[in-house]
């Protein structure tokens, strides 16, 4: 008798998680999230450090 071995949970898992569509998702995701806190932040000491920076983009007006 002959079985077929199966892939387990984890390592489909681990499969989708390594691929290259996934890893892209996620960088893209991480870099619009930290732009997007440093853009829209009320913090003194952030809002002074990326105050030029929110000017030269002219994305985000802070006046």
């Amino acid at each position: 008798m002959h079985t077929q071995a199966h892939p387990s949970v984890w390592q489909k898992t681990a499969q989708v998680t390594l691929s290259k569509p996934v890893q892209a998702t996620l960088y893209v995701s991480l870099c619009a999230l930290t732009l997007w806190t440093v853009y829209f932040s009320t913090l003194p000491a952030v809002h002074n450090r990326a105050h030029s920076l929110r000017h030269h983009t002219l994305m985000v007006s802070c006046h």
